[in-house]
């Protein structure tokens, strides 16, 4: 299994809800980078859906299509510019991202916007999680309906987790755990990596999250093992 996967993609469909789908493009990649589309509206009142880091597909506008147009491409993370430009280019839309990362504005070929607290009129906030000059996230948070979708400090895929874990903190956050995320009443969690929770969310990321030190030294023992077996 490779790391992350080039060329004809398999699309395999995940977190099916109310309010919008997910996807993986390469499925059999170790990273599993995972996709979101949110059904919403923009400030202008037209339905549609926002990407979110996503990773283009030979049928992914084909899955899109039932959502309505693409309103807007949203990058979260500093590293999951992904296939943002091109899709944009693609819709005839921009690319919208935290005010707070503007370093990616030239590594982007397409229009870029800045994302403001809220996300369009679809109900999410914009709630900046880290701001480091190697590391710029920014997860959103839908209180209405406990929805929550977090980039990179959370992930269900298998070098997240440590053994037991089916949610996982950032191998490098292990020992700065993201406390602030145990504050919110989460009902749905998707992640950048790996498909998402859809049951006792809330409990899964305070179980992360405070056992994310203690049960470090398991997985990065466990990532050192498969990296030798391998």
């Amino acid at each position: 299994m490779t790391l992350k996967e080039s060329g004809p993609t398999q699309l395999e469909e995940i977190d099916r809800w109310d309010g919008g789908v997910g996807w993986i493009a390469y499925p059999n990649e170790q990273m599993q980078r995972a996709s979101h589309a949110l059904m919403g509206r923009d400030s202008d009142g037209n339905d549609g859906v926002w990407l979110v880091d996503p990773v283009d597909s030979d049928t992914l506008d084909e899955l899109l299509s039932e959502s309505g147009p693409v309103l807007g491409v949203l990058v979260l993370l500093d590293r999951h510019k992904r296939d943002a430009a091109a899709i944009a280019r693609r819709h005839d839309v921009s690319v919208h991202r935290p005010s707070w990362m503007r370093t990616i504005d030239d590594s982007i070929d397409a229009p870029v916007r800045t994302l403001g607290s809220e996300l369009g009129d679809t109900g999410y906030s914009v709630r900046k999680r880290i701001d480091l000059p190697v590391w710029k996230e920014a997860v959103l948070y839908r209180p209405d309906d406990g929805t929550l979708l977090v980039p990179e400090s959370l992930g269900t895929v298998r070098y997240f987790c440590a053994p037991g874990e089916r949610l996982g903190v950032h191998p490098i956050l292990r020992f700065t755990p993201p406390t602030d995320l145990t504050e919110l009443s989460v009902e749905r969690l998707f992640v950048g990596h790996g498909s998402g929770v859809t049951e006792n969310a809330t409990a899964a990321i305070r179980d992360a999250v405070t056992g994310s030190r203690s049960r470090a030294p398991s997985l990065y023992l466990n990532t050192l093992k498969e990296s030798v077996l391998s």
